[in-house]
């Protein structure tokens, strides 16, 4: 490697390294506005899902729901309210709630008649966000 090659590489990769940190930044702010849903009635789970999306772009996360709890699940992006839409599908790929026919509200709870997996699936509203750092966190009523 030439001394031009070795600058552009150390160039290139502190560009990358500022870029991830002000994008944790963002998804860590996300993350905490979204956390509020989980009021204290709620307790959390202990996980937060992240992750960056693009345009169109669809991300699933798994989950298990136990029978006879009530669960809030919280899905949150961007510096505004409802730019996420998030929708809880069943293992039979049946949609049981989407955020879309709510306004894309930001959190929705749901109580679990039967021990079950489910999958949550989440995108960017086009009309209001075209990328971004989508979360979803999950708390189960006391």
């Amino acid at each position: 490697m030439n001394m031009k090659q070795l600058t552009f590489s150390g160039i290139l990769f502190a560009a990358l390294m500022i870029m991830s940190n002000l994008t944790s930044a963002q998804c860590d702010s996300i993350a905490a506005r979204c956390q509020r849903h989980i009021n204290e009635n709620y307790i959390s789970d202990g996980q937060t899902y992240r992750v960056l999306l693009s345009g169109d772009e669809m991300t699933e996360f798994q989950t298990t729901m136990y029978k006879d709890n009530t669960y809030r699940i919280a899905a949150c992006s961007g510096n505004t309210e409802n730019n996420l839409i998030f929708k809880l599908i069943d293992q039979d790929r049946n949609i049981l709630f989407s955020s879309a026919d709510y306004a894309n509200s930001e959190y929705w709870d749901f109580f679990a008649e039967n021990t079950m997996s489910v999958t949550i699936e989440a995108q960017l509203d086009s009309r209001k966000s075209d990328s971004g750092c989508a979360v979803i966190v999950i708390g189960f009523k006391k």
